[in-house]
């Protein structure tokens, strides 16, 4: 039996081994570096902090432009989208904030 062919990758300076067929490697490297730069980018605001929300602010904004995309809008490029997004953003941190409160109590 052969071994899956494994990548790593870096996401925000941690490296992770990611099971991937080696036809679809250069794919799985650049959502990488996609997705660390998304995280750059949220982390950088000073906004969010800590590695679990950055990562779901990261796939909410991918997700966004993803499905922004399919239904054949452009992603985000107004200052109305944008602010709309931004009071998205806050509410989900504040939300998440609250939550984590509950956690340590």
């Amino acid at each position: 039996m052969s071994r899956p062919n494994t990548v790593s990758v870096d996401i925000l300076d941690k490296e992770y081994q990611v099971a991937c067929p080696a036809d679809e490697e250069l794919a799985l490297t650049q959502a990488a570096r996609y997705l660390d730069q998304h995280m750059r980018d949220i982390r950088a605001t000073g906004k969010v902090i800590g590695l679990e929300r950055v990562a779901i602010m990261a796939a909410l904004n991918i997700s966004h432009e993803l499905l922004a995309l399919k239904s054949g809008e452009s992603p985000i490029d107004t200052n109305e989208e944008q602010e709309r997004l931004s009071a998205l953003n806050s509410q989900l941190d504040e939300v998440l904030y609250q939550l984590r409160q509950l956690e340590i109590n």
